[in-house]
C-alpha cells in the first residue's frame, strides 16, 4: 500500500514538474526578445507618453496643453497635410502598379528571374548613391533639364517648386515597386490554375477571372502589402532629407522633417505629443485593417 502511494505521488510530481516545465520553456525562450522589446521600445515609449503631459520647465503636469500646441502649430498642419496627401497618392499607385507588374512577371515564365533582380535592384543600392543620382537628374541644371533644353523646352527647378512632390512620389515608387511586386507575385503563385481553367470553361473572360477569383484570394496578400507599403512610406524621409535638406519646398515638408527639426531644437514637449498622436493614428489604422481583413475573410 505504501509503495502504491509512493508511486502515485511520484507520478503526480512528475506530471506537475512536466507541466511547469512546458509552461516555463516558452517564456525562457521569449525572455531575450521580451527584454529587448521592453528596454528599447515599450519603456522609451512609456516615457514619451509621460513627457507629453509635462511642461518643459519644472516637469509640471499640464494635461493636454502640449497636444493643443501641436495641433495649432502651422508647421504641423502643413507636414500632416503633406504626409496624408503623399500616402493617399503613393499607396494606391504603388499597390496597383506593383500588382500589374506581378501579373506580368507571373506570365513571363523563365525570364522572370532576370526581371525580378532588375526590379529589386533599387532596394540594394545605397541611399547615398540613389540620392546623388536623383540630384543630378532633377537639379535645375541636371540631366532632365539638359534633355529638355535640347528639345527646345525650358525645364523648371524641380526641387524648389510644387513639382518636388512628384519627384518624391517617383523616388518612393522606384524604390518600393520591386518589393511589393514580389509580395503580390507570391500571392498570385498560391492561386491554383485549375480555378481559372474551370472559370474559362464556364465562359468567364480575363476580367471576370481577375475580379471573382484573383481579387478575393489576394485579400490577405493585399492587406500585408498595404501595411508594409505604409511603413515604407515613412522611410522615404531619408531620401527626401538628403535631396532637399531640413527645410525643403512646402509641398514635400513631411512629418519626419518636422520631427527632425523639433529634435534639433530640443522641443521635446511638442515632439513627444506629436509622436503619441502619430502612434495612435498608425495603431488605429493597423487594428482597423486587421478587423476589415477578418470581416472580409469570414464573408468569403
Amino acid at each position: 500500500m505504501q509503495k502504491k502511494q509512493q508511486r502515485h505521488w511520484v507520478k503526480k510530481w512528475n506530471c506537475t514538474f512536466r507541466s511547469k516545465k512546458e509552461t516555463l520553456i516558452p517564456w525562457i525562450l521569449l525572455a531575450p526578445s521580451l527584454t529587448g522589446v521592453s528596454v528599447f521600445i515599450l519603456i522609451p515609449f512609456a516615457d514619451v507618453v509621460r513627457r507629453s503631459f509635462l511642461n518643459a520647465v519644472g516637469s509640471e503636469f499640464v494635461g493636454v496643453k502640449n497636444y493643443k500646441s501641436v495641433l495649432d502649430n502651422t508647421a504641423f498642419q502643413l507636414a500632416a497635410g503633406n504626409t496624408v496627401r503623399f500616402l493617399a497618392v503613393c499607396l494606391p499607385l504603388l499597390l496597383g502598379v506593383s500588382l500589374l507588374f506581378g501579373q506580368l512577371l507571373l506570365r513571363a515564365g523563365k525570364k522572370s528571374g532576370i526581371l525580378k533582380s532588375g526590379f529589386l535592384l533599387p532596394m540594394a543600392v545605397p541611399a547615398g548613391s540613389v540620392v546623388l543620382f536623383w540630384q543630378l537628374f532633377f537639379d535645375k541644371g541636371g540631366m532632365l533639364n539638359e534633355l529638355l533644353q535640347h528639345a527646345g523646352i525650358k525645364g523648371p527647378d524641380y526641387m524648389n517648386t510644387t513639382k518636388a512632390f512628384g519627384v518624391l512620389v517617383a523616388v518612393y515608387l522606384w524604390k518600393n515597386l520591386g518589393y511589393d511586386m514580389i509580395l503580390w507575385l507570391s500571392g498570385l503563385m498560391g492561386i491554383s490554375d485549375s480555378l481559372y481553367e474551370a472559370a474559362k470553361m464556364d465562359g468567364a473572360d480575363e476580367l471576370k477571372c481577375f475580379w471573382y477569383i484573383t481579387c478575393p484570394l489576394l485579400l490577405p496578400t493585399a492587406f500585408l502589402t498595404g501595411i508594409l507599403s505604409l511603413v515604407n512610406a515613412f522611410k522615404v524621409f531619408r531620401e527626401a532629407y538628403m535631396i532637399a535638406g531640413s527645410y525643403p519646398h512646402d509641398s514635400i515638408y513631411m512629418l519626419q522633417n518636422l520631427f527632425n527639426n523639433w529634435f534639433l531644437k530640443l522641443d521635446m514637449q511638442k515632439m513627444t505629443a506629436a509622436a503619441v498622436m502619430l502612434a495612435l493614428v498608425l495603431g488605429g489604422i493597423l487594428i482597423g485593417s486587421q478587423k476589415i481583413e477578418e470581416k472580409w475573410g469570414q464573408g468569403m
